[in-house]
């Protein structure tokens, strides 16, 4: 029995190296296909009452800057995001229960009046945590750290799954699905993935993610409970060994 055909979709840098990798060890053939390349405008995190981090990228380019975080409470979404930081030196001193920016403007509404709160994260981010902690009564500024631009070369992993060939593939964020269904449109258009991917497993970090899936016409199969890849790869293999 041949192994299933995985896609991954992780950004072109040791990330993508790591998952494939742990997707082998699970006895599976991965497509790698990064479908993120990530560029940092430069940007440094501004001094504030408290600082907020969104992703690991965004927290090594801070770090790669050289920030510290001074006297600001540190908040990280994600424990991808919170381990980053504690392995860099940085304390966490608040993270969501929910990994969610909506999960973190709960936890902080009730704190920030009056405060400063600086957003360090992509240029690609919702509007969820700025809308709600100004609501709360926060002076809210936000830092671009990064853009997510699409890599030249990405685009196998569409042709395959257009062609009904894999097995599932792994969505790591919006910005992910939106470089995929793009490539879709460009090549056979994305009816077509659609067709092409209906007995796929589509697994989602996330539920902006799994929304941005579902925007373009596409069942969302596997979400996991946090928001790290390798709780995305267990449960989309132990789905796919229930479909088998």
């Amino acid at each position: 029995m041949s192994k299933p055909t995985i896609a991954v979709l992780r950004p072109d840098d040791n990330r993508i190296a790591a998952a494939i990798d742990y997707l082998r060890s699970h006895e599976v053939s991965p497509v790698a296909d990064p479908m993120l390349k990530v560029r940092p405008t430069g940007e440094s995190p501004a001094v504030a009452d408290y600082c907020v981090f969104t992703s690991q990228t965004g927290v090594e380019i801070a770090v790669d800057q050289d920030w510290h975080p001074g006297e600001a409470t540190v908040c990280a979404v994600g424990q991808q995001t919170a381990s980053t930081l504690r392995d860099s030196g940085v304390a966490v001193d608040i993270m969501p229960s929910t990994f969610t920016s909506a999960g973190l403007v709960d936890e902080l509404a009730t704190e920030v009046n009056g405060s400063t709160v600086e957003i360090a994260r992509s240029a690609h981010g919702s509007d969820v945590l700025v809308r709600g902690l100004t609501a709360a009564g926060a002076n809210v500024h936000e830092t671009q750290l990064y853009r997510l631009n699409r890599p030249t070369a990405a685009g196998s992993s569409v042709t395959l799954a257009t062609d009904g060939q894999l097995d599932a593939i792994l969505f790591t964020s919006p910005r992910t699905v939106e470089h995929f269904c793009e490539i879709a449109a460009e090549q056979d258009g994305v009816p077509a993935l659609q067709r092409g991917v209906a007995e796929t497993v589509i697994g989602a970090i996330g539920m902006p993610t799994a929304q941005a899936i579902q925007e373009r016409g596409i069942t969302v199969d596997v979400i996991p409970d946090t928001v790290g890849f390798t709780q995305l790869a267990d449960c989309t293999v132990e789905e796919l060994a229930t479909r088998h």
